[in-house]
């Protein structure tokens, strides 16, 4: 109760300062660089600081909340009320995969300009898997605008995101989205808020994170307003509260322009001409193009120096356009050129200097795959790069500016591939699957860890919405993954709907989104996110059947797989090529199933009133990338190519597979 009264005052307090602001003005964005950044001829002579150096114009802001509740929007609101030129919606999300998923995959760096100041943006993901994003960024801002569904209220990676933030001192501007919706009324606000205010408090903010200011807005709509509003005046239809809430209550980075130059690396990107690009946020000095610097690395004994060059080029991102500029100074954050060793969690700094800067820790991974050459009969049709030394350079390419994974070489050409999740690594795969690799994967496996001579396993939070009529089909495939009831109610403002708020192993989550969609018919809501180790909760009940092996090879028929639909689900269709050990369908009993679905209708003289023609099959269940990865067991593989995915054994010999199961049992 006395936390109720505290937040509601802090809240009138905020509201009040808020409101008393004045009516906002706004810069043009592309105002010319040589007026905000460059250098006379006559400061260069003297060595003093040019004003546009000055790190009190400066806020540094992160983005961050949950999956879906509208971060990557209101940049794209914020860019286009800065006067930036947005070629289209979700500009910030420039990776092909992140537009056709609508996700945003990796977190990216923008500024604009406003009343004098200048903002450093970054937007970040929302899924948990790519939580690894959210941790290595967070690191560079002073501020984070911490954005929440206004309808479903603090979720599961809300509450990761938050504590990042809190972890790092920053004290959250807390933004409650989609307040448009009809659903959405002044006292639900207040509900959500007192929810946020309650996980600030779980998570131990301090007294100075737990005063903080709210605003209400429509990202959709493209305003934001200090106080609840549906409907606000025409003239206020914009993002300017809380850009001047941004400015107000973000301070500007502590720094010196007179130290040496240090700059930790955030972020890294290649490029044809410029080789590697830094991205990072400048600690201490000033860094001018053609000045000297050296790369830094931790190690157990100290600090190692790794590489000497020159600065080449110096880059920002101005709206949706890179820009170059002459010279940078402490606070600030830019893209670097003309090293070639570095890579992300390395120190850039001058020449004088010799101790790198702590690097940023990262959560470990919850689970592992191993990525090998492909080797099935069918293998080397359809890719190019085919080698196991080109699989690894890859891999290791990817471990080199994804901080999240982590590639460890094993035997016969393959390598164990760690991260957060089987979305993660699904996307690698995805990515290599466009640049013409070919390789077979393993399911993914869990990492345990051993503590006092006890097994933890990792334990992930999920927050369910569903359709009241699904409660108990969900419930029961839960329970055969060993997940845990926390809470149960109903959706606010949504009729007929409840929330569901479990914890389970993340070994019983792996492959249950795609029957989690089959059993809500699409209707319901799954949200995760890593919460803590913990004792090892047992074997899972039977979560899936037997599959259908293919014992022949060559094309698979219409009249074979007639025969085989009674048996299961099919993955294939007639023309296809199939080899023995390949998986062709799904069996509907519990055991392995061998078949021939190559076998062709024999021929004679005589005339046939049924002929192939009039075969009529149901449609196959063609699987994606991240269903594959959650279905196949651990006897089995996926073979991924640029054009197909199959399923297989891991040996392809039926005799082999049928003594190896004897051997088991026995």
């Amino acid at each position: 109760m006395a936390g109720t009264l505290l937040r509601s005052l802090w809240s009138n307090t905020t509201r009040t300062s808020f409101s008393s602001q004045s009516s906002p003005s706004y810069l043009k964005f592309g105002h010319s660089l040589s007026s905000l950044r460059g250098f006379s001829a006559a400061t260069a002579a003297t060595g003093a600081l040019d004003s546009s150096l000055d790190p009190n114009r400066l806020r540094n802001v992160a983005v961050i909340a949950h999956v879906d509740h509208g971060k990557t929007t209101l940049m794209d609101r914020i860019l286009r009320q800065c006067g930036a030129d947005i070629p289209h919606e979700r500009a910030m999300d420039s990776i092909n995969l992140e537009r056709e998923r609508g996700i945003t995959i990796s977190s990216k760096v923008t500024s604009v300009f406003w009343k004098e100041n200048e903002l450093n943006m970054v937007d970040t993901p929302g899924h948990a898997d790519f939580g690894g994003e959210v941790e290595r960024v967070v690191g560079m801002v002073e501020g984070a605008i911490l954005v929440v569904d206004a309808g479903e209220g603090p979720l599961a990676q809300t509450k990761f995101v938050l504590a990042k933030a809190l972890k790092y001192g920053l004290r959250p501007i807390l933004l409650l989205n989609k307040v448009d919706r009809p659903s959405v009324s002044e006292e639900r606000c207040d509900e959500v808020e007192s929810l946020v205010f309650d996980l600030f408090a779980n998570l131990g903010a301090t007294e100075e994170q737990l005063d903080f200011p709210v605003l209400y807005a429509s990202a959709k709509e493209g305003w934001a307003s200090s106080t609840f509003t549906k409907e606000p005046p025409a003239d206020a239809r914009n993002m300017s509260q809380l850009l001047d809430a941004v400015v107000k209550h973000v301070p500007p980075p502590k720094a010196d322009l007179d130290a040496p130059f240090l700059m930790l690396v955030s972020m890294m990107e290649k490029d044809y001409y410029l080789e590697r690009i830094l991205t990072g946020r400048v600690s201490s000095g000033v860094v001018r193009v053609g000045d000297k610097v050296i790369g830094l690395r931790k190690t157990d004994s100290g600090s190692e120096k790794i590489e000497e060059s020159k600065v080449v080029k110096l880059m920002k991102k101005k709206g949706t356009t890179i820009v170059s500029i002459d010279a940078a100074g402490a606070g600030d954050i830019i893209c670097m050129a003309g090293l070639t060793t570095p890579s992300i969690g390395h120190t850039v700094a001058s020449a004088e200097v010799t101790t790198a800067l702590p690097s940023v820790e990262l959560d470990p991974p919850t689970i592992s795959m191993t990525f090998g050459v492909n080797d099935s009969p069918l293998a080397g049709r359809d890719g190019t790069q085919l080698t196991g030394g080109k699989i690894g350079d890859r891999l290791m390419a990817e471990a080199e500016t994804n901080l999240a994974i982590n590639v460890i070489p094993g035997l016969s050409e393959s390598f164990e591939v760690q991260g957060r999740g089987e979305l993660q690594l699904g996307i690698l795969i995805e990515n290599m699957r466009r640049e013409g690799f070919e390789l077979s994967v393993s399911p993914p496996k869990v990492m345990y860890k051993t503590e006092d001579k006890q097994r933890l396993e990792p334990i992930e939070e999920v927050t369910i919405e569903i359709n009241e009529e699904h409660v108990g089909l969900v419930m029961e495939a839960l329970s055969h993954r060993r997940a845990e009831v926390i809470d149960m109610c109903p959706v606010p403002g949504n009729d007929g709907r409840t929330r569901l708020s479990l914890t389970c192993p993340s070994r019983g989550l792996v492959g249950y989104r795609c029957v989690f969609s089959s059993d809500t018919r699409g209707t319901g809501f799954m949200h995760r996110a890593f919460l803590r180790y913990e004792k090892y909760r047992g074997p899972l009940g039977n979560v899936r059947k037997g599959v259908l092996v293919s014992m022949g090879y060559g094309t698979i028929t219409a009249h074979s797989l007639m025969g085989l639909e009674a048996r299961g689900t099919l993955f294939v269709s007639p023309g296809l090529d199939s080899y023995d050990g390949m998986i062709i369908g799904e069996h509907s009993r519990d055991t392995d199933l061998d078949v021939n679905p190559v076998k062709a209708k024999e021929l004679s003289n005589m005339r046939s009133v049924n002929k192939d023609e009039n075969v009529k099959l149901s449609p196959p269940r063609l699987m994606t990338l991240e269903e594959a990865i959650g279905y196949v067991a651990s006897d089995e593989l996926i073979e991924v190519t640029p054009k197909t995915i199959r399923l297989r054994k891991r040996c392809l010999d039926v005799t082999k597979r049928k003594s190896q199961s004897k051997r088991a049992k026995e």
